[in-house]
């Protein structure tokens, strides 16, 4: 016998209807199917699974409220005796509270703030809201600690910020300005728009630009990028150095310098003279006049000669 006509010839199940006031209990039939059956095993697997954790979620629970009362006994200690160790105990405990404020402020800043500068400075606010806090009032204290916290970063930031906030505030303005119009314009907007947009003359605009220009600052050992074996590249890597050594810049030079005196050896007497005592001795075309014997305006006209065919010179020694 095959699978379906096993199925077909299955006896049917007997299912009772709940009789409702006067009306007598119906008795269907129908034939069996699967989905039932793997219905009720999900939901004794479901059954089952909740009475395994609840023991689990009890215990948790039991923990929470130990810890809990813990806590505010040490708070109730500690404003009756001020002891220095029950403060570290309460500081410890509330600490991950200063790292979450600290990662939020820090996802506003540059990458130039390091996020341990910013959990630092939130640990004064933490202790100054553990000083301050009144456990008889019906406040929570994470509620309380969080602006404590988070005014702290902002004061300490402010302090060690050498750009005054009124340049901040412009800088913001013209970059609101700047991203509006190019929202409305779909291209990088100009000057006198960006002046017109913000209602102010385009000489206090151009103002502003000078002093935000000095705003932004790179740190010199930040990371750039990374190429194909994970080299890190810093901007001090970037920088060009005055003493570094350039071969391509010294060979360059020196090529130059030998085609010109190359040019200049098909000059004539007078006219190497005149280079010489011009460029080298810093002498006027007057006072080179005096020592060749000749007028200001020869040695001038001389002088354009030489330069137009040291030029000719120059350029065809590079085509060839």
């Amino acid at each position: 016998m095959t699978a379906s006509s096993a199925i077909a010839t299955a006896p049917p199940i007997a299912v009772t209807v709940a009789s409702r006031g006067d009306q007598p209990a119906q008795t269907t039939s129908r034939p069996a199917r699967s989905g039932l059956l793997h219905e009720r095993l999900d939901q004794a697997a479901q059954r089952a699974g909740a009475t395994r954790q609840a023991p689990v979620d009890a215990s948790q629970d039991r923990r929470d409220r130990v810890a809990q009362d813990e806590i505010l006994e040490v708070w109730e200690q500690y404003k009756a005796t001020k002891v220095a160790s029950l403060r570290e105990r309460l500081i410890l405990n509330y600490a991950p509270l200063v790292a979450m404020v600290a990662s939020r402020v820090g996802m506003k800043l540059p990458s130039s703030v390091e996020h341990a500068d910013l959990v630092s400075y939130g640990m004064f606010g933490l202790i100054d809201a553990i000083e301050k806090f009144e456990i008889g009032r019906d406040v929570k204290f994470e509620t309380y600690a969080n602006s404590r916290i988070r005014g702290a970063i902002l004061d300490e930031l402010r302090a060690v910020d050498w750009i005054p906030r009124s340049v901040r505030s412009k800088a913001r303005a013209v970059d609101r300005a700047h991203a509006e119009l190019e929202g409305t314009l779909h291209r990088a907007p100009s000057a006198t728009e960006i002046a017109a947009h913000m209602e102010i003359p385009l000489a206090e605009l151009r103002a502003i630009q000078s002093q935000v220009s000095t705003v932004n600052l790179v740190a010199l050992d930040e990371v750039l990028g990374a190429g194909e074996r994970m080299d890190q590249v810093s901007v001090l890597d970037t920088v060009q150095r005055a003493k570094t050594h350039d071969p391509a810049g010294t060979f360059e030079a020196k090529e130059t310098k030998f085609l010109l005196s190359r040019a200049m050896d098909q000059l004539g007497e007078r006219e190497k003279i005149m280079l010489v005592l011009y460029y080298y001795e810093g002498m006027t075309l007057a006072e080179i006049g005096r020592v060749l014997g000749v007028t200001e305006s020869r040695i001038s006209q001389m002088h354009t000669a030489a330069m137009i065919r040291l030029r000719a010179k120059l350029t065809q020694s590079e085509s060839s």
